[in-house]
């Protein structure tokens, strides 16, 4: 019973044509203003063979807000990509290294908001004429990374184990200095593939794949210690998180695996180095005593997970002192939104703040964001990357060492809904499925499909969730309303709250795949639903309880559920039996415009109280929700996925098909 939440957003880029054309139609930001955008791009891109490497030129696209601040130029895998300043000359020599494979140049325009479309080169070259011009001081690092894939292990809108594992292989062929990263939560609020059998499949499956390297995000402490403990040690990667407590990694261990504050990986003849960084959110996103353990002595000890990069800049220092020749960091950290000409988010903010890390990758978002960071003539250029959950997508980074020195870097967003039609021109996005993972995925999946493919009602359409911002995250949404009324009504409360963060899925979710194809899962309704999809919507476990709250106090959590990083928490408040607006231009503390009954009556910041039916979760301060409920006259009354599913089967008994409900303006965002 005991689980989490989580949440976020983002945008991207790309060093394929087709791949980021369809990022930047993706990605752009609602909230920008229209004077800002993402950079133009280049024109008249020419090359030629030069004694060094590939002379590369081009005419640079209208000028935009943010200002651009420089090009990269890059030829795909296997290529040693350089970062060219926004005020030098419109021409450089891109170097080339030994085994370089065929490609064609491309240049982007990079600013704050990411890259432009790939403009590519009037020419290209094979591998035999790039290997004249090769010179062996120069080194391509290549770095695989993924956020959030929350047990997503079955192929589908995913890629899964299976794909990821193909893909990933096929990329390695391209580079032998490549190496795969997870920035967290890997595990946690997972479909039950995963969740059913403790997360071992989605460790198993990315065992498979060859992830190297993993942070730890705040769902992998959705159980306690010594569930992850055992996460460790079924893991064939390194588990490194640097911004942890002084011995709390002493207990992070199972036998003779233990989660460190870096590693170094040698590929290629190149020696990689990976810190990484949790949230500090995390202590607000699980169950208390979550993050306890017992230090040597048997003494009882809680892990503080701390802010700011003072643990990250230490760990990279000393990956640098141990003999890496690159260090990259991975985040649980989001970007949230391009606005005003800025990109913002903690994730964006703590990259500005890291030194020496030559990739910096977030994630906790759930969504698509790339930059260079420039540097100067003494700082070399950082890359910044991050993904979507659920296994969608995963970026592909190549680095240039030249000298042993990072000259520039070059990102692609591989999507997997655009695994058919996406050619690197070096290396294609592999469909065929990795056999070992595709049984293991079939091994776990039978074991379940008869107890959660069994039919449990019929909805209208499709419950949406996520989106930029995420609808669940940002306001008023058909789940939200859905279940907060069920709630409401079974226990006879004067008010429902359920916290956004806790809806994983769209209904029928996404990321459960029955196997019983005869169900109707597509098209325009009515659509079939199993309990399988109710598992995932609703992972957690949590328990419905009811409890009371005054004005006052429900006023202060609406305040909370408004606040934090928003549009991107998990705090966000879904309700039933009232009303409030809010005004998310407002200052934390201050955002709650107006909050009333459901006749327009104002509910006061007084002492009145009312009933409430929430979660176990929310009332003992999960999300933020400190000091808000009475925990001392809360009553559980029974799992939340037994009010879901009670209510889809008497809709189904009755002939009745559950309808997706509409917005009724019980939320609404002002100013």
């Amino acid at each position: 019973m005991n689980k989490t939440l989580t949440s976020r957003r983002i945008f991207s880029w790309g060093s394929l044509a087709l791949a980021t054309s369809l990022l930047v139609s993706l990605l752009v930001p609602s909230a920008q203003a229209a004077t800002y955008s993402f950079p133009n791009a280049p024109t008249n891109v020419t090359s030629y063979l030069g004694a060094k490497g590939v002379v590369v030129k081009w005419t640079p696209g209208a000028s935009v807000e943010p200002g651009i601040s420089g090009y990269v130029v890059s030829a795909g895998a296997g290529s040693c990509p350089i970062f060219v300043p926004a005020s030098n000359h419109t021409v450089v020599t891109m170097p080339v290294v030994i085994g370089q494979p065929a490609g064609t140049p491309v240049v982007q325009a990079v600013n704050a908001y990411g890259f432009s479309k790939p403009a590519a080169s009037n020419k290209s070259y094979t591998a035999a004429q790039l290997a004249t011009v090769a010179n062996s001081g120069n080194k391509a690092v290549q770095v695989l990374q993924l956020s959030d894939l929350h047990g997503a292990i079955e192929v589908g809108s995913s890629f899964g184990g299976p794909l990821l594992a193909s893909n990933w292989a096929a990329d390695r062929a391209a580079n032998a200095a490549t190496i795969a990263v997870s920035s967290g939560d890997n595990i946690g609020a997972a479909p039950p593939i995963s969740t059913e059998f403790e997360e071992l499949p989605t460790i198993e499956a990315l065992n498979l794949a060859g992830l190297d390297v993993s942070t730890m995000g705040n769902h992998e402490h959705d159980r306690n210690i010594d569930h992850l403990n055992k996460m460790i040690g079924a893991s064939e990667f390194q588990w490194v998180v640097s911004n942890y407590s002084a011995g709390s990694l002493d207990a992070l261990k199972s036998g003779s695996k233990q989660a460190k504050n870096y590693t170094i990986i040698e590929r290629g003849g190149v020696k990689i180095g990976v810190v990484g960084s949790n949230t500090p959110e995390t202590v607000e996103q699980v169950f208390p005593g979550n993050l306890d353990y017992k230090d040597a002595s048997g003494a009882k000890k809680t892990i503080t997970i701390n802010p700011g990069v003072v643990g990250v800049n230490a760990a990279i220092a000393e990956a640098k002192a141990a003999g890496a020749d690159v260090v990259i960091a991975v985040l649980h950290q989001g970007w949230l939104e391009n606005a005003d000409g800025v990109a913002k988010g903690l994730f964006n903010s703590l990259a500005s703040q890291i030194k020496g890390a030559a990739a910096i990758y977030g994630g906790h978002s759930h969504q698509t964001f790339a930059t260079v960071i420039p540097g100067n003539t003494r700082v070399a250029p950082t890359v910044l990357g991050q993904v979507r959950n659920a296994g969608v997508e995963y970026t592909r980074t190549q680095i240039c060492l030249r000298g042993g020195k990072v000259v520039g870097q070059s990102i692609q967003h591989v999507l997997k809904a655009a695994t058919p039609t996406i050619n690197t021109g070096i290396v294609s996005t592999v469909t065929t499925q990795d056999a070992t993972s595709a049984a293991l995925v079939k091994k776990y999946k039978d074991q379940l499909s008869a107890k959660l493919d069994v039919k449990i009602g019929q909805v209208s359409g499709v419950f949406p969730r996520g989106g930029s911002p995420a609808v669940e995250r940002s306001g008023e949404t058909p789940m939200g309303n859905y279940i907060a009324d069920l709630m409401r009504a079974k226990y006879g409360t004067d008010f429902a709250i359920q916290n956004g963060g806790g809806i994983r899925d769209t209904f029928p979710a996404k990321t459960y795949i029955p196997a019983n194809t005869a169900l109707v899962r597509t098209g325009t309704g009515p659509l079939d639903v199993t309990l399988g999809d109710a598992f995932t919507v609703f992972p957690f476990g949590n328990q419905v309880a009811t409890t009371v709250v005054t004005g006052a106090n429900l006023w202060k959590a609406l305040e909370n559920g408004v606040g934090g990083n928003y549009p991107g928490d998990g705090r966000f408040p879904q309700i039933s039996g009232f009303k409030f607006s809010f005004d998310a231009s407002k200052p934390l503390g201050s955002r709650i415009v107006s909050v009333t009954k459901l006749d327009g009556t104002e509910i006061a910041k007084d002492s009145k109280e009312y009933t409430l039916t929430t979660l176990d979760y929310v009332i003992y301060g999960g999300d933020g929700y400190v000091n808000v409920f009475s925990p001392a006259q809360a009553k559980v009354k029974g799992a939340l996925l037994d009010v879901f599913v009670d209510a889809l089967k008497a809709d189904m008994a009755a002939g009745k098909v559950t309808q997706v409900p509409a917005a009724d303006g019980r939320i609404k965002k002002v100013g």
